[in-house]
Formats: C-alpha cells, structure tokens, sequence
C-alpha cells in the first residue's frame, strides 16, 4: 500500500515546499493540495461541510501549481496533486500550459485531481452557472487532453472551441498526467469518470465497496478495461482496521489527512504516517 498526504494548504500552514521535502523524507508517496480563488462574502451557499459557518481557511488557499512548482524543485521522487483543482473556473488553455510545464519540471510527478465545485457564488463569479459545471469541467478536460497530446489541437464544444492550434511544452507523462475525478458516487460520477478520468478519488472513503460494481459498469459502458481505473481514497484518517479494509478492495493507495497547521503540528503528524509506511499497513 502507498500512502500519500493532503492538507488544506493556505497563507498560514506550513509551506508546501517544505511540507513535501518532509514527507518524501518519511517515504509518503503523494501530496495533494486544495484550491478556491476566492470565496464571496455573500455567502450565498451552505458550507459543504454540515454546519452554517465556513472555515477560514477556505478564504486562504494558496494557488496550487505555483505552491507545487516550488515543491517540485525540492523534492525528486514524491507525486504531486491537486486535490482539487476547480477546473470550471479555469482558462484550459492556461491551465494546461501551467500543468504541462509543472510535469516537466517535476519529472512527471503530477496528478491531476480535480473536482466539480460546490460554491455557487464562486462559480457564478467565473462567469459559469452552477447547474452547467459537469459539463463546462468535462470539455475544458477533454480540450486540454488535445492539447497535451498533439502537435496541432483543435476542439469544438458547447463551452470550449477553438481551431488548430500550438501549444508546448507538453507534459513529461505522455498524454498528459493523471485525471482523478473527487466527489461522491453516483450515475453521472461514474460516467464522467469512465469518459475521460484514469480514477475516482472518493473523498473520506467511505462508501467503496457498493459503489466499485457502479464504476465497473459505467467503464465496460464505454468499452474502458475497469482494472485500470485507480480507486484512492482521499482525506481520510487512519486505523489499522480501515486500511486493511482498503487493501481487500483491491486499493493500493491512500491519500491521509494532515491536519492545517504549521510545523510543529504537521510534523508529529507526518512521523505517525511513517510509522504506517514503515510498518507495511
């Protein structure tokens, strides 16, 4: 089992760049971090998190590919992810540059988590309605696939078109890095998934043994061999118990919460977690 890390990266937690030299210290595996561009005051949309009043932290996100640029210059083995990137509310043809160019400095150590979004009144902010989100996050995607993988890319949607074009550099993985999808299960979960992601990173965890046979079908729906789609699940915390349940499944990695902070509260915490490396849990 490989374990990676997440923490809620922002203006007043530990550094990133040193929060991934001492993970791959401990033989962590991967580190995802978060991002919002901004969070509007009207708070127009429930916290996502059961309760009326939102973290601040939430309001303090570093942006993630310059934070894991940084990352990336210090460190040469651990992956490195968004986790998630809030593609509705991203130019594709930016966004692909930015993370073609962080897969070449890394050494094509990124992975590309990435979400729908749940704040409305950020979307909106975007330019993007709420209710069309799936579909504007699944042709940016499916454009910045062009982009990576040909000389000359072109694409014509609803939400994205434009003619053949250049753009280098092209990430360091072939095609490009990594597409996790986070959220919870369901139907049009699973088929965007099987579409155009190589994984389903089910946020907390719970819920995958009666979701995996739903995957299975929406992948073999399209003809994609589901024995390929990584399952990770994401945030979560550990016991000895749970990742044993995991590793039943099939599941060969684990994304842990860390939770925000500086130092001297991270770093008990990331020896814990190499504890677990350590002990092959």
């Amino acid at each position: 089992m490989k374990y990676g890390i997440t923490m809620f990266a922002t203006d007043q937690t530990m550094a990133v760049h040193d929060l991934a030299r001492e993970a791959e210290a401990r033989g962590l595996h991967s580190l995802y971090i978060p991002e919002h561009t901004h969070i509007p005051t009207s708070r127009l949309t429930p916290a996502p998190i059961g309760d009326g009043e939102l973290p601040e932290e939430y309001r303090r996100t570093v942006d993630p590919f310059v934070a894991l640029s940084a990352a990336a210059a210090l460190t040469t083995t651990i992956r490195l992810g968004t986790g998630i990137c809030l593609v509705a509310q991203r130019d594709p043809f930016v966004t692909a540059k930015e993370i073609a160019t962080l897969d070449q400095i890394s050494g094509g150590r990124f992975e590309f988590g990435i979400g729908f979004g749940w704040n409305r009144d950020e979307l909106e902010h975007h330019g993007i309605e709420f209710a069309s989100r799936r579909d504007v996050v699944r042709e940016r995607v499916l454009a910045m696939k062009e982009l990576w993988a040909r000389d000359e890319a072109s694409f014509d949607g609803e939400h994205v078109s434009f003619s053949s074009s250049w753009s280098w550099p092209k990430p360091a993985q072939a095609g490009g890095p990594p597409v996790m999808l986070g959220g919870a299960p369901g139907p049009k979960m699973f088929a965007h998934i099987a579409e155009y992601c190589d994984g389903w990173l089910p946020i907390g965890g719970a819920g995958i043994r009666a979701a995996l046979p739903d995957l299975h079908h929406a992948c073999e729906a399209v003809g994609r061999d589901s024995s390929s789609m990584r399952v990770v699940p994401f945030g979560t915390l550990p016991d000895a118990g749970k990742l044993e349940y995991y590793e039943s499944l099939g599941i060969d990695e684990v994304v842990l919460r860390v939770p925000g902070g500086g130092a001297d509260s991270v770093l008990p915490v990331l020896d814990d977690f190499a504890e677990i490396v350590a002990a092959g849990w």
